[in-house]
């Protein structure tokens, strides 16, 4: 019988089981899982790296940031109020209807003869001899005890009102000064919490005390106190946010000023004396100090300035608080102590600062930018608080509805430069300062109304008119440069730019309050001078020019000392 026969090669060729779909679907999600990781790992690295491991973990805004700048954002609300509140602890008083001169000191009436305004008295000394002399002791009839009759200066009232307005903005000055080198000792959360304890003090103060120097003294060291606080807040929100949040930041840092005008005239109706309006303006501090535990600190400053070991600490919990809050506990890295040390090595090594005669050299167009820009801000300070102060001149009847909606033109102006860094950004300072331009021009326009008849209530509505346009040009253009003003210039010299700018402009802001004081001339007198300054400003602004978008890589690495160099920013 025939048998077949089978190679002996034939018994190792068995058939091999083809994989089932799982396997190979198991096998693709495994390798597919770990090329990706690795992918992702690699995108971020470069970010790192170009950047730092805070703005890697915090990103550029989030409910934690939110939280931070709502907190920040209220000590605006104060510093406005004790701008502002003396347009309503000073109203005008209305001679021989609401005050009369006590003349019992010059013998009585029947011995004496008084001025149409109260203020002089004719005394008379035999039959042909007088004597003129100065009111000293007034009677008054009206409702609400205000500062003017608290120290007996009704003949004063424009220049009482101007010297206090000048002690305030002296204080301003000085804080401004004195700031820029306290936060190179005192991290910018305690300077914010010696501003909030010393205004509840000195407002406390300014309220009780019953002599016009000490009123003075402490207005003054109010004003040193709401800077405290303006430009740690600035220095704090500007480190931990970034990119066009932050800049939003920035531009409406202005408007929570603006809402404090807004509800200004809501405090003052309730009150029936000038120490009423202290207590009211001085209760939202007393929120602000329930706030403090929820307000970070610069974690920037902390990793340059503080002792390393507490810094470390203090950034890690940061750090890992807002991750929480955010929900991006992923981009806590492993090794973050180590990367924190890092960056403090890289803050630490950063060149100085440069000196102010460098500001002048640099770019072609240097020395006209430096112009621009300091006569810009100074003319729209100027007329920012006197177009407000002005308010006054249209009447005590209309202080508080004009008031109220100079304060609304304010937050339009900042709306409406978020706009044009938003949609023009190529040609923003150019469309701020037309707007400018356009509306000084508007304003100018009152000396038509200078000799027209019509009811009282369509004139006054009229100037006010004329003023809201200009109010909100110089509201847009002034956010604008706060926040933008140093776009064009490297790192090393935005800090110096910015505090010669404001400095310079804190100087000529204190003529501000006696600018207004053209009004005993002429009403129109006084409006069309802020309107000329907020034209001047306009021309100005549009000689200013954004940078050329510069390379995503080149932008990352100047991001630390931007962050650096802004958080140092002397905030109006």
């Amino acid at each position: 019988m025939h048998q077949s026969y089978s190679p002996p090669e034939a018994k190792w060729k068995k058939r091999r089981p083809t994989p089932t779909p799982e396997v190979h679907a198991r096998l693709s999600y495994i390798y597919t899982s770990q090329q990706d990781a690795e992918q992702q790992q690699q995108e971020e690295k470069p970010e790192t790296a170009a950047g730092d491991v805070i703005s890697h973990v915090l990103g550029d805004f989030g409910i934690w940031q939110l939280r931070s700048v709502l907190i920040i954002f209220l000590c605006k609300l104060p510093a406005a109020w004790f701008m502002a509140l003396i347009i309503f602890t000073a109203p005008e008083l209305y001679p021989n209807e609401e005050y009369w001169c006590d003349t019992s000191a010059y013998g009585g009436a029947e011995n004496t003869t008084v001025s149409d305004d109260q203020c002089y008295v004719l005394v008379a000394h035999g039959e042909a001899n007088y004597a003129m002399r100065q009111c000293l002791q007034f009677n008054y009839a009206h409702a609400f005890r205000s500062l003017i009759m608290e120290f007996d200066l009704v003949c004063l009232s424009d220049i009482f009102v101007a010297w206090s307005q000048y002690w305030h903005l002296f204080g301003m000055f000085v804080g401004g000064v004195v700031v820029t080198r306290l936060m190179r000792v005192l991290s910018p959360r305690r300077v914010y919490i010696v501003g909030i304890w010393g205004l509840l003090c000195c407002g406390t103060a300014t309220g009780l005390v019953n002599d016009f120097s000490l009123h003075c003294s402490f207005r003054c060291l109010s004003g040193v106190c709401c800077c405290f606080m303006m430009t740690a807040g600035q220095a704090i929100f500007c480190d931990i946010t970034a990119g066009k949040c932050r800049q939003g930041v920035l531009l409406l840092y202005d408007a929570s000023w603006s809402v404090g005008v807004l509800l200004l005239p809501a405090i003052a109706a309730f009150a029936h004396s000038w120490r009423q309006v202290y207590v009211g303006i001085t209760s939202l501090p007393v929120v602000i100090v329930l706030l403090l535990p929820w307000l970070p600190d610069s974690p920037r400053w902390l990793l340059q300035r503080a002792e390393p070991t507490a810094a470390m600490d203090q950034v890690q919990q940061l750090l890992q608080q807002a991750a929480r809050t955010n929900e991006r506990c992923s981009r806590l890295p492993d090794d973050l102590c180590l990367q924190l040390e890092l960056l403090g090595e890289r803050l630490r090594s950063q060149p100085p600062a440069a000196r102010w005669l460098e500001l002048w050299h640099g770019h072609p167009r240097a020395k006209l930018q430096m112009l621009a820009t300091h006569m810009a801000l100074a003319t729209f300070l100027i007329s920012h608080l006197g177009l407000l102060l002005n308010v006054r001149s249209f009447g005590r009847d209309y202080v508080t509805p004009n008031t109220m909606l100079a304060g609304l033109a304010e937050i339009l102006g900042c709306l409406l430069a978020v706009y044009l860094c938003r949609s023009h950004n190529a040609h923003k300072w150019q469309w701020a300062g037309g707007f400018c331009i356009v509306g000084g021009c508007v304003g100018c326009l009152c000396w038509l109304l200078d000799d027209v008849k019509m009811p009282e209530l369509y004139e006054k509505m009229l100037w006010m008119c004329l003023t809201v346009l200009p109010k909100a040009g110089v509201s847009c253009a002034q956010a604008m440069l706060t926040a933008c003003m140093g776009e064009s210039l490297p790192a090393e010299k935005r800090a110096p730019f910015a505090v010669s700018v404001l400095t310079w402009a804190r100087v000529w802001l204190l003529s501000a309050s006696f600018l207004t004081l053209l009004k005993q001339l002429n009403v129109a007198l006084s409006l069309s001078v802020f309107c000329v300054l907020v034209v001047l400003g306009g021309l100005c602004t549009c000689c200013l020019r954004t940078p050329r978008a510069r390379g995503k890589r080149a932008e990352q690495e100047q991001q630390l000392q931007q962050k650096e160099a802004d958080c140092y920013n002397t905030h109006l």
